[in-house]
């Protein structure tokens, strides 16, 4: 399903996709507390069904102290009520290449990260804290995005949140609501068209600061 298209320079680009969720539990609304964002958790995944997804989190769904790098099961009881956004980025077949390949180092490794708890702490106060092996979701997807030129941010990765990804040069927003409603949607359309059976409006659950750039897409 990965999308491939040229552009003005010739050359192929391939699309990436960031999961921005709210699962509910109490270290999310946690961190809502201090960020006053409601949607504090990414993930990036490869394709627009969201069979692979990755990022910093709970390894076991049951136990919120037992976190690191996790191959998220989006399709489980414990995503069944979580609210998100997707947005698409376009990198070239070099820069996906090179996602990849980081991801694949940390899957290797996941059994060595641990989730960078005090690191969120370091965001609230503006210290850097960079503990080996330890990440927080959006600093994992800092630290995997750094070799990529077109994604830089003007500040550290232990200092990313969310926001400062969605809020991207570049990103592209074409769904929000219920994480669950959206995977229901891909069995009735398995092909490029299938976001077509998503185009009724209907009033969002939550207010999400969308960047401008994006507001002429249809929230849902």
């Amino acid at each position: 399903m990965q999308s491939l298209k040229s552009d003005f320079r010739g050359k192929t680009m391939k699309e990436i996709y960031f999961l921005f969720t709210d699962t509910g539990t109490y270290l999310s609304k946690g961190i809502h507390f201090w960020t006053k964002e409601k949607l504090n958790h990414v993930s990036i995944a490869f394709d627009k069904a969201l069979t692979e997804v990755y990022s910093f989190g709970r390894k076991n769904p049951r136990n919120p102290f037992s976190g690191g790098f996790v191959k998220e099961d989006i399709r489980s009881e414990f995503f069944k009520q979580t609210t998100c956004a997707i947005y698409s980025y376009r990198v070239t077949e070099v820069e996906y290449k090179k996602i990849r390949t980081k991801i694949n180092q940390f899957e290797a490794m996941k059994n060595d990260y641990k989730y960078n708890f005090i690191g969120l702490f370091g965001i609230l106060l503006q210290i850097e804290w960079n503990r080996d092996h330890a990440m927080f979701c959006s600093q994992f997807i800092g630290t995997i995005l750094r070799d990529i030129d077109s994604f830089q941010f003007q500040k550290p990765a232990c200092f990313l949140t969310p926001a400062d990804i969605w809020n991207h040069e570049g990103m592209q927003f074409f769904y929000q609501g219920n994480l669950h409603e959206y995977i229901a949607s891909l069995s009735v359309e398995k092909d490029d068209h299938y976001l077509k059976e998503l185009s009724v409006p209907r009033k969002p659950s939550f207010v999400l600061a969308i960047p401008k750039k994006v507001k002429q897409f249809v929230i849902r």
